[in-house]
């Protein structure tokens, strides 16, 4: 879709400050100045995986998804283009001419003003979170107690005696998780998720061991992804999008399920309301940008209506009590259909992101997006600033603990219990606290 201007901005002195809201969970966002130059996927790959595939940004352009905001200082107003709903999401670009910022979209917008000044921008953020949320989020949001999550500290290989020995160093260490996260590297392939990978052990026995203890169980889940090595990919091409490309992951392409088709729509389900039986009540969704993405589907459905068709097949499935965590996700068109949503791109044990693109996993972007991001939480969702790390080995521990005290969302810790230290146990322990129900 061509881009049409809807406005300008005179350009104000040095302070002017443009704000880009990323696509999705790990898409970068933040403020930036006239001259800088804000974060862009270093290639096409990480274009699809990280941001709007469709829309990559023209060289000296800003540009946000359903949102650019501009404070052109001095005490000006800031004026704020945005989504009309979360239902339609258009991507918006600022250029700068002359002495003016001339402000274009590819589908309709919302204009908006805000009082300027000192903070004028952080409130203008608020009171557009929360015009967008009514009607679609919660008007309120209950604590969540904290969690343990297996995928920091033992990645694609995790055992079910990794999560059931950590249970137990919780208790002897006093560590207050809730509940234990089973996250990915039990599944067979990637869309094959009711098939134990071989090595890891059995599912049953690892959430039987977390529900018998009296914690909740929680389980990882890439609900709209295929693999090309999966089972399901080699029997039901039917259940595929056609011609959407999903990027290249675990050594694999990957198609994207097509929840329209009514076979695989029921697969989902079936696939959900099975975990749920074992047990799970937490379920992490990753790489939910793929239900998003277009290509042919079984039924003339948009792909943001597809997206969160897909969501509601999810939340049939797991139960209405069930908590749905969004994480790769794109945000507005998931208001109302997740408990909890990832505000960043992944936390890593080192602090800069490779290739200096801050949509991948770094302490660097997770800070600087789920700070920029911190106005969502009990607007839109339970923020999720990504789980605590506070092994020795971790680079910068002590920055990524403070960031994560200073945020209202989730507490979850990653590490390997038994590889914490007198410090990582004791900073641990005081992070572990349930969410924050007031809006930040």
């Amino acid at each position: 879709m061509s881009f049409s201007d809807v406005g300008e901005v005179v350009r104000g002195p040095e302070e002017t400050l443009v704000f880009e809201h990323g696509w999705q969970s790990w898409s970068p966002t933040g403020a930036y100045r006239l001259g800088g130059r804000p974060p862009r996927a270093a290639d096409s790959a990480i274009q699809v995986l990280c941001y709007r595939p469709e829309t990559p940004v023209p060289e000296g352009v800003f540009q946000g998804e359903g949102l650019l905001a501009i404070d052109p200082g001095g005490g000006a107003p800031v004026e704020l283009w945005s989504a009309p709903s979360p239902l339609e999401v258009p991507s918006i670009r600022a250029r700068q001419e002359g002495d003016r910022l001339l402000v274009s979209a590819d589908g309709p917008v919302r204009h908006s003003q805000a009082g300027g000044g000192p903070g004028g921008l952080d409130q203008a953020l608020r009171a557009w979170a929360d015009s967008m949320a009514a009607g679609f989020a919660p008007e309120s949001f209950p604590a969540v107690p904290p969690m343990w999550c297996s995928w920091y500290g033992y990645w694609d290989k995790v055992t079910d005696a990794d999560v059931i020995e950590n249970l137990e160093l919780s208790r002897r260490h006093g560590l207050p998780a809730d509940m234990f996260l089973v996250d990915d590297g039990y599944e067979a392939e990637i869309g094959d998720w009711l098939e134990p990978r071989p090595g890891f052990g059995s599912l049953e026995r690892v959430v039987g061991a977390v529900t018998e203890a009296g914690r909740r169980a929680g389980i990882w889940v890439a609900p709209f992804l295929v693999g090309h090595r999966s089972r399901i990919f080699r029997e039901h091409p039917e259940w595929l999008v056609k011609d959407a490309y999903a990027g290249h992951m675990w050594d694999q392409e990957l198609a994207v399920l097509d929840v329209t088709q009514p076979d695989a729509a029921a697969h989902l389900v079936a696939v959900f309301r099975t975990l749920r039986n074992l047990g799970i009540t937490h379920f992490k969704l990753d790489y939910i940008y793929a239900g998003a993405l277009a290509g042919g589907r079984s039924e003339e459905l948009g792909p943001i209506a597809a997206y969160r068709r897909g969501l509601e097949l999810i939340r049939e499935g797991a139960g209405a009590d069930a908590t749905l965590h969004g994480c790769g996700a794109p945000m507005l068109p998931s208001i109302g259909l997740v408990d909890i949503m990832r505000v960043s791109p992944d936390i890593a044990p080192t602090l800069h992101p490779k290739a200096g693109d801050i949509s991948q996993p770094s302490q660097l972007g997770a800070r600087l997006t789920g700070a920029a991001r911190e106005f969502l939480h009990a607007r839109w969702w339970v923020n999720d600033p990504d789980c605590i790390m506070a092994r020795p080995e971790v680079e910068a521990r002590e920055e990524w603990a403070a960031h994560i005290a200073g945020t209202g969302g989730l507490r979850g810790s990653s590490d390997p219990i038994a590889s914490l230290d007198e410090w990582g146990l004791e900073t641990t322990r005081r992070l572990l606290v349930p969410t924050s129900t007031e809006p930040s």
